[in-house]
């Protein structure tokens, strides 16, 4: 055989070999591929402080990513300030993971299995954040709401654009809160949100959504007698200072005095400063004391709780209803974005509807007679009448003495007795007649009083609130709104107060629904017509609510809200 020659033995070398070299040649490089994937995306996941499980099929080129999926809400403002202000340190770059900007409460609720090929296609699970507290969030640290966009969601829903802006950054020209892509939603709203830490334009001493402040009413000008108390009591706290080191008698007088003094002197304190109340869907939640004091920095808030359970939700009483109305009246403007309590239908129609008749506000001693239409019946004045009855009792009572002149002593006597027992008995049933007419002539007026036109309660406010200020009641350089803030300032602290001036507000209610106002009712407001003063100022400015908002931006954010309690996140 030649050199030439090759047996099938070198065939197979030459030929089999190189080719079994080129099958493996596609299993070698999934494995480079796939490992070089898996080690893309194990750093992507580190670098986002992500805790997941991977596992890869070199073979088949698959890798399997296994991530949590969170619940979420955002951090408390009062007790995680720092953290509530400031965005997160480790956001992540992961399509998905825009939610990483702030820092949240997470919850654990799931796990979520992804097989990717290449570490672009990872994606991070969204999360589920109840939509009015994102909202309530980006608001509180100066987004602005989008018109157009939630107009838009509220008309099209889940068929919203993508990219759809709902909140733009402080300035307008940023895109803060679109509509994300409905993958992996499961049906709920999708959402992407951006921030940056210049936009955060809002700190911790403004107010935030769903809370009020309610301002104490002006302290009235200290007078002399009020001085020299005062000089008084620091003259005897100089004097205990000094008698300080003498030993005390311990009685049970003195070891109750100090806490009582104390309870006086937080009464005292809590009714000089403003209060922040914070209205939930289920009426107050939290009232809180703002105190600034003056041995700390001017931008700190001393918070302390008040005692608000008069003031709950129940179903047995009203007093938490009418409260919560008419603070988110009170808390509510045209320029106002965001409210949480509804306040109730039926208060409304209430609200909007002329219950109070003009003639009844002039017989309460509110209103003059002729700032009225005309509603009673007058009369013309009686004294011809009273002139001519008197005239005649005179002829008679002359004719009746001439005649009595010409008798003799003992019927002379007799006739005098008779003249003057008749006189009497005449002038009695004078009087009576005159009571009967005069009580007549009330029950018409009253009658007609309850008849008359009814007037505007914002127009019947007003009125009461020019009575209570004449009182004193109420600050003369007050307007309607500030008065109501110290109306709602007061009920929070004074519980009988809150209970008699809701009942009032049951009494009026009542009457306007069950055909207006009857006898019965007009004694009640006569028996306290403060009450009914400080009623007419909080059913005022929840009438002003109820049509300073039909057809705005936040009506559509208020019912966007109300049709999707929870979105995803991402």
């Amino acid at each position: 055989m030649s050199d030439s020659d090759h047996s099938a033995t070198d065939i197979i070398t030459y030929i089999g070999v190189p080719l079994a070299v080129l099958g493996v040649l596609p299993i070698l490089y999934n494995t480079a591929m796939t490992l070089t994937a898996l080690s893309r995306i194990k750093r992507m996941l580190r670098h986002s402080k992500l805790t997941g499980l991977t596992r890869s099929d070199v073979v088949n080129r698959v890798i399997e990513v296994e991530l949590p999926r969170y619940a979420v809400r955002p951090m408390d403002r009062f007790s995680d300030r720092a953290e509530y202000w400031s965005l997160s340190r480790h956001p992540s770059s992961i399509p998905g993971g825009s939610w990483t900007t702030f820092n949240w409460r997470t919850n654990v609720i799931g796990l979520k299995t992804q097989r990717v090929e290449y570490a672009d296609q990872l994606r991070q699970p969204q999360v589920e954040v109840a939509f009015d507290e994102l909202i309530c969030y980006l608001l509180d640290l100066g987004a602005v709401p989008d018109p157009h966009g939630w107009r838009l969601l509220r008309s099209t829903g889940l068929w919203t654009p993508v990219g759809c802006c709902l909140m733009l950054s402080p300035d307008g020209k940023e895109k803060a809160l679109t509509i994300a892509p409905l993958d992996g939603s499961d049906g709920h709203l999708s959402l992407a949100v951006s921030w940056a830490g210049p936009w955060t334009t809002r700190d911790y001493s403004q107010l935030p959504p769903y809370w009020v402040r309610l301002p104490p009413p002006p302290r009235p000008p200290p007078t002399a007698d009020e001085n020299e108390e005062s000089t008084a009591a620091g003259d005897s706290k100089s004097a205990a200072e000094r008698t300080s080191s003498e030993p005390l008698r311990e009685d049970t007088s003195s070891l109750q005095k100090p806490s009582l003094d104390s309870a006086r002197q937080r009464g005292a304190s809590d009714a000089r400063h403003p209060i922040t109340c914070q209205i939930s869907t289920d009426g107050i939640v939290t009232a809180l004391s703002q105190i600034d004091s003056q041995h700390q920095p001017q931008s700190s808030l001393h918070l302390d709780s008040l005692y608000i359970e008069h003031l709950r939700l129940r179903a047995s009483k009203s007093d938490g209803a009418w409260f919560a109305s008419a603070a988110t009246a009170y808390g509510t403007t045209s320029q106002t974005i965001l409210w949480n309590y509804k306040i109730p239908d039926d208060v409304l129609r209430f609200a909007r509807k002329e219950t109070v008749p003009c003639g009844v506000l002039v017989v309460l001693g509110v209103v003059d007679e002729d700032a009225t239409p005309e509603w009673a019946t007058r009369y013309d004045a009686d004294h011809g009448k009273q002139l001519d009855a008197f005239a005649r009792r005179s002829r008679e009572q002359r004719a009746a003495i001439e005649a009595e002149n010409r008798m003799p002593p003992a019927q002379k006597a007799a006739a005098m007795r008779e003249r003057v027992m008749r006189e009497n008995q005449q002038r009695l049933d004078e009087m009576r007649d005159k009571a009967r007419e005069q009580n007549q002539r009330r029950e018409t007026r009253l009658a007609e009083a309850l008849q008359s036109p009814k007037w505007d309660t914002k127009l019947v406010a007003d009125h009461h609130l020019a009575w209570l200020q004449k009182k004193g009641d109420v600050g003369a350089d007050l307007t309607l709104m500030e008065a109501v803030g110290t109306v709602l300032h007061r009920m929070v602290l004074d519980g009988q107060f809150a209970s008699t001036l809701c009942r009032m507000l049951d009494l009026w209610k009542a009457w306007a629904e069950n055909g207006g106002m009857r006898k019965s009712d007009l004694t009640a407001l006569q028996e306290d017509q403060t009450s009914f003063a400080y009623a007419t100022l909080l059913v005022a400015i929840i009438k002003d609510t109820s049509s300073a908002l039909e057809g705005s931006m936040s009506m559509d954010l208020q019912e966007c809200l109300r049709m999707w309690r929870t979105v995803r996140l991402g």
